[in-house]
Parts: C-alpha cells; sequence; structure tokens
C-alpha cells in the first residue's frame, strides 16, 4: 500500500479488519482516529459546560462498538465514517438517557427546538426525544435517518454521505430536506 492512495489504503484496511485482522483494525483506528475525534469534538460545539462525556470518550466508546462488530463489512472510508455516526449517536443517547434517569424528581428542564436548523448548527435538544423522533421516523423512511445520523451525528457533507449510502448527492438533499421537516413538527 502506498501513500498515494489513502483512500484504498483505508478501503484495504477495513476489508482486512472485517475478516478479523487485529493489525488491520489498529491501522484503521490510528488513521482515522483524528477524523473520529474532530466528528466527536464537532458533536460537542454548543453543548453547555460541564457536559459529563468528553469528545476523546466518545470516540473510544464508538470505536469499541464498531471494532466488536462480527460479520459487518465496511465498503470503504465514508461507509465507515456512516456507520460510526450512528455509533455516535448511541453512545451519545445512551449516556443522556442514563444521566436522564440517575435525576431524581425528573427536575430536568428540556430546551425547546423550533426548528431541525437549529438543533443542527446549535446542538441544544434533549437526544433521547431525538432519538424517539429519529425512531418514528424510520417506520417511514430508514434512508432519510440514515442521512440525519450523517449529517448531525457525523458532520458529513452531501457527498459523503452519498457515497456512504451508495445513493447520488440529490437524493441526500432530497432525504435531509424531508427529514427536517418531519423532525421540525415531530419535534414541535
Amino acid at each position: 500500500m502506498t501513500d498515494d492512495a489513502p483512500g484504498l489504503q483505508i478501503t484495504l484496511l477495513l476489508e482486512r479488519m472485517s475478516g478479523g485482522d487485529s493489525a488491520a483494525r489498529d491501522a484503521v483506528f490510528e488513521r482515522l482516529y483524528g477524523e473520529l475525534r474532530d466528528v466527536a469534538g464537532y458533536l460537542f460545539q454548543g453543548q453547555p459546560a460541564g457536559h459529563t462525556l468528553q469528545a476523546t470518550a466518545l470516540v473510544h466508546e464508538a470505536w469499541l462498538r464498531l471494532s466488536s462488530l462480527k460479520g459487518f463489512t465496511f465498503r470503504n472510508r465514508d461507509h465507515f465514517m456512516g456507520v460510526a455516526a450512528r455509533a455516535m449517536r448511541h453512545v451519545l443517547v445512551d449516556h443522556a438517557r442514563s444521566r436522564n434517569s440517575s435525576r431524581a424528581g425528573g427536575d430536568r428542564e428540556r430546551e425547546p427546538l423550533d426548528a431541525v436548523t437549529v438543533l443542527y448548527e446549535e446542538r441544544s435538544v434533549d437526544l433521547a426525544v431525538l432519538d424517539l423522533a429519529l425512531r418514528d421516523l424510520e417506520a417511514l423512511d430508514p434512508r432519510a435517518v440514515r442521512v440525519v445520523e450523517c449529517r448531525f451525528f457525523g458532520g458529513m457533507t452531501s457527498d459523503q454521505i452519498a457515497r456512504s449510502l451508495d445513493i447520488t448527492s440529490r437524493s441526500v438533499e432530497r432525504d435531509w430536506r424531508f427529514a427536517r421537516a418531519w423532525l421540525r413538527k415531530a419535534l414541535g
């Protein structure tokens, strides 16, 4: 593998990792850690001070979930990053649920959400509530949920999402518009 084809290198490493090669798994982590850390940092922008989960911990927890997948094949780097975005979503939601359930008296005040764009830009949303809405949306349009996961939780561009989901950028934009409208209404 040469340095002039980093995308091909990652694809080959992902194939080997999917086959159980632990050296390839370590190499994937080493090469994509920075990108995963950037995604995690992106997710924490706009979060209140004192958030109990840190970006590094999020990356490591998501990595544990990804690297323990058995019999799952990653097609390429973008596909891997899309699946990583979904793993980060689940880690964040699990963490939010755990924190919410540990609070006695239900004194948690939810922050209002009047548009998914605000949710996307400010990250000031109750992740447990968002997760429930995404589950409802998934019953209608699973691909739209993958687009939301990649864009909101993964910080991916439309082109990256298109490659990850093996669809056109135009389909990504259409799914994103639909999901935004649907979530705006569902989250009221």
